[in-house]
């Protein structure tokens, strides 16, 4: 790992994920956590300060770097987590361990989403649930032909990210019921503001 992605990257993704556009999103659909939760991508801790009392909350990220700023959110909100630095796609948590999972604004930069939602299909519960929002492909052919013209740089500089790919296929195809999702446009550029959120359960 270059020291871009080691030092760099992960201040710019940390003030780049505070857009006040994402506020929002974060206070509707964290609290619909409970329980036991997962939270995948937990970055630098910006869901923390929206979760309800009471719920226990493992992070699992690869960045230590990133680890470490939500090491200091969870510290100013009181709350004891449980942070693990592994990869999405092989996760060190038992089957049917977990009450809820969280997923924001990280498939699109894991480089095999479906095995890391296959992942977190194992360690929820029979009625568990995951909590999504996360940005993808435009419905709108003009939009979608400067996604997939711009995806190869945004890949690079981005850290892995796509811009072009449908989280809410890949949720069907690994064995998740979309009970509950809004898609749209939100704030920014087009080609990267187009986003898809709600909450799923196992099929």
């Amino acid at each position: 790992m270059g020291v871009y992605d080691r030092y760099v990257l992960p201040r710019i993704i940390n003030v780049a994920m505070k857009s006040p556009e994402f506020v929002p999103l974060r206070k509707n659909l964290v609290p619909y956590a409970e329980g036991r939760v997962l939270e995948l991508g937990i970055g630098s801790g910006l869901n923390l300060p929206f979760y309800n009392k009471g719920v226990r909350v493992t992070g699992v990220d690869p960045s230590l770097e990133l680890q470490a700023y939500a090491k200091e959110v969870a510290s100013e909100q009181g709350m004891a987590v449980e942070f693990v630095c592994e990869s999405a796609e092989s996760l060190p948590m038992e089957d049917n361990s977990f009450d809820s999972a969280v997923v924001t604004w990280t498939l699109c930069s894991i480089p095999d989403p479906a095995a890391a939602l296959r992942e977190v299909r194992r360690i929820l519960k029979p009625r568990g649930k995951l909590i999504f929002a996360e940005h993808g492909r435009s419905p709108e052919p003009d939009v979608e032909k400067w996604q997939n013209r711009l995806n190869p740089l945004w890949k690079r500089v981005g850290g892995g990210c796509n811009l072009n790919r449908r989280p809410d296929r890949t949720l069907v195809e690994t064995g998740f019921n979309l009970v509950g999702m809004t898609e749209g446009y939100l704030g920014g550029p087009r080609w990267a503001a187009y986003h898809y959120r709600g909450v799923a359960r196992l099929a």
